[in-house]
């Protein structure tokens, strides 16, 4: 079953364009994920945060993905990780036109 990952985290920037500059190697690295069928980079520059929201194709990809970057933004010195995992109902969602991606 596909699994939807919400990530977010404090973030002092640089968001927008600079955030893209910045972050364009990571968002290959990110593509290239097992399991990962697509991220949506979130940001929030008025209070300071940023995450993504992911879709994965199966639980154990979401959560290994989700292990991997805890590390990474811990190196980064971001302690403060919130992260939720959810199932995607794909029947309901794609009556929605959710992107659910390839079965």
């Amino acid at each position: 079953m596909k699994t939807l990952l919400q990530i977010d985290f404090p973030f002092p920037g640089p968001f927008g364009e600079g955030m893209t500059d910045a972050m364009k190697d990571l968002a290959i690295s990110i593509a290239e994920e097992p399991g990962l069928i697509w991220k949506i980079w979130t940001e929030i520059p008025e209070t300071s945060e940023a995450g993504g929201i992911y879709l994965f194709h199966d639980d154990a990809s979401a959560r290994a993905y989700l292990e991997k970057h805890r590390a990474r933004l811990e190196a980064f010195g971001i302690t403060e990780v919130n992260a939720k995992l959810f199932r995607v109902n794909e029947a309901l969602t794609a009556i929605d036109d959710g992107p659910v991606g390839p079965a």
